[in-house]
């Protein structure tokens, strides 16, 4: 029997992301550029594809990897509720190197939550965000490496360091810091867990 061939009218980078669609949907880990380096990404609501990523990356489990969403609809999958403080800093700074860190919703697998609280952000980067909404649903975005070793920055690293995960490849990653990640309590409080990319400062 004969193999289908492309799906008409879809461009090159539309087929390749409508194969890490498919690979994410059969629960494979793929990587994936971000504003920063390339991250991995599955299924973030689904034990089995995180279990996956734990292994690909030979990282114990007990540090929830980082998460992306297309916005506060999908926000909504991972938290309970969202702070009227950071509907502001979402209308504000995402898209954008921001992290925020709500109250996670109670059906979540505990590999992505800690201290009740889950983290994800709105990237800014488009390849990212379009494989996001493609998908459907929130992705993880851990860097793309084994643990202890320097983030992947393009498709040919990735491919050296994790020979077994799907690349959607973007071109090289920009390089740049991190997210900053900020626990927004339900008072309006806010707790800088991590300096990075955007200057706490601007958050007050």
């Amino acid at each position: 029997m004969s193999r289908p061939g492309p799906r008409p009218g879809l461009t090159a980078q539309g087929r390749a992301i409508a194969a890490a669609l498919a690979a994410l949907r059969r629960g494979e880990v793929v990587a994936f550029p971000t504003e920063s380096s390339y991250g991995l990404a599955v299924d973030a609501r689904s034990p089995a594809a995180l279990a996956r990523l734990f292994l690909v990356k030979q990282r114990e489990p007990g540090k929830p990897p980082p998460l992306l969403v297309d916005g506060v609809t999908m926000l909504m999958m991972l938290a309970a509720r969202v702070p009227a403080r950071a509907q502001a800093l979402i209308a504000r700074f995402w898209p954008g190197p921001l992290t925020l860190v709500l109250p996670a919703r109670a059906e979540l697998p505990e590999t992505i939550v800690s201290g009740s609280g889950v983290g994800a952000r709105h990237s800014s980067h488009a390849l990212a965000t379009q494989l996001v909404t493609a998908f459907g649903g929130p992705l993880t975005a851990t860097s793309a490496n084994l643990a202890g070793q320097p983030p992947a920055l393009t498709a040919a690293e990735v491919r050296a360091a994790l020979p077994s995960v799907h690349v959607l490849d973007g071109g090289p990653a920009p390089g740049a810091l991190p997210s900053t990640v900020v626990r927004v309590g339900d008072d309006g409080t806010l707790t800088v867990l991590r300096a990075g990319a955007m200057d706490p400062g601007l958050l007050s």
